[in-house]
């Protein structure tokens, strides 16, 4: 299958598909939207022991609600989880959502939150800011820039911290010889680590396309059986993606997509899907493309969307910049090895 990056090599590359990020660097944290310009299927799979998510549940193909307005990851754990009201109440004021009885508009807004409740940034508010994160990255998904969008220290990733390096916000995305795009949005805030050791070498080093994380590759030698570095606190991670396609898909195969893509953030963190992480991966599916081959296309999007995740996740961590306080270093400052 010939796979290439597309012309963003962001997960806006899938026609119909804008994101917003919002940060304060003061509290360092952030919200990111994920927008459609019309609902869209969505699924989600769980593999981490602490997830923390808002109408999840909606998104089992047996549910009733088979599409969704916009999708949110956040910073703030449990306060994060409001950074989707905001979301809701600026779709609303648009009258976009599902219309109910009596002509109310209901948004649909399912979200993921990190915890970065600990990271050096001043969590003593009187009001949850998030709310007003959540709808500012909604605005800046609607504005000019909701095609193009910034990575590292951005968005849900401004605050996210990894088992040693600082984590961030990443995407990537390809394009497919059937014609379909696969693309992926993820907030590394793991407990494992996205380097091989203390090394500057991604474990997603054999999937990098193009250089994009430093092209180092993997190094000459290494021990594959060496225990996780100590890293940050236990309870202080979760890793949350979004991967997304142009394909139509059922909620049944967007889930199957969504579970698929869990191996990419196997490839890229170790170790991954912990007790003590909430790792999850939401899909998205805006439907404009028609499966020529429902059985081969989902194997495809299902391999894409792994490979699409484990480049992001290095890519956030690689674009991650110092902010003064930090207390991890970046990929960036660290040493050249010899």
């Amino acid at each position: 299958m010939a796979m290439q990056p597309g012309p963003r090599n962001l997960i806006t590359d899938v026609p119909g598909l804008r994101v917003g990020n919002a940060q304060d660097h003061t509290i360092r944290t952030g919200s990111t939207v994920l927008l459609g310009e019309a609902p869209f299927t969505a699924g989600v799979n769980v593999m981490g022991g602490a997830p923390g998510t808002r109408e999840t549940d909606l998104l089992a193909p047996d549910r009733l609600v088979q599409q969704v307005d916009a999708l949110v990851l956040s910073g703030g754990s449990v306060y994060g989880l409001d950074a989707a009201s905001g979301v809701v109440d600026g779709l609303r004021a648009m009258g976009r959502g599902h219309v109910a009885a009596g002509g109310v508009v209901v948004p649909i807004v399912p979200g993921a939150i990190i915890y970065d409740l600990n990271n050096g940034g001043a969590k003593d508010w009187a009001q949850n800011p998030y709310p007003a994160l959540g709808r500012a990255a909604l605005d800046a998904a609607l504005d000019g820039t909701g095609a193009d969008f910034a990575l590292g220290t951005a968005g849900a990733g401004t605050g996210a911290m990894t088992g040693w390096l600082k984590g961030g916000l990443g995407s990537a995305s390809v394009t497919l010889s059937n014609g379909m795009t696969v693309g992926a949005l993820v907030a590394i805030n793991a407990l494992g680590s996205p380097t091989v050791g203390q090394s500057r070498h991604f474990w997603a080093a054999p999937w990098e396309m193009a250089g994009e994380f430093g092209g180092l590759g993997l190094p000459a030698r290494f021990d594959p059986g060496h225990e996780p570095l100590p890293g940050k606190a236990a309870r202080e991670a979760t890793t949350i993606a979004i991967v997304a396609t142009d394909a139509a898909l059922t909620q049944a195969q967007a889930t199957r997509m969504a579970t698929a893509a869990q191996d990419g953030m196997a490839r890229a963190l170790s170790p991954a899907h912990t007790l003590l992480d909430g790792d999850l991966v939401f899909a998205a599916a805006t439907g404009a493309r028609e499966l020529a081959d429902p059985v081969g296309d989902t194997y495809l999007l299902g391999h894409a969307a792994a490979v699409c995740l484990a480049r992001a996740i290095a890519r956030g961590v690689h674009a991650a910049r110092p902010l003064p306080g930090d207390r991890q270093p970046c990929w960036a400052d660290l040493p050249g090895e010899p």
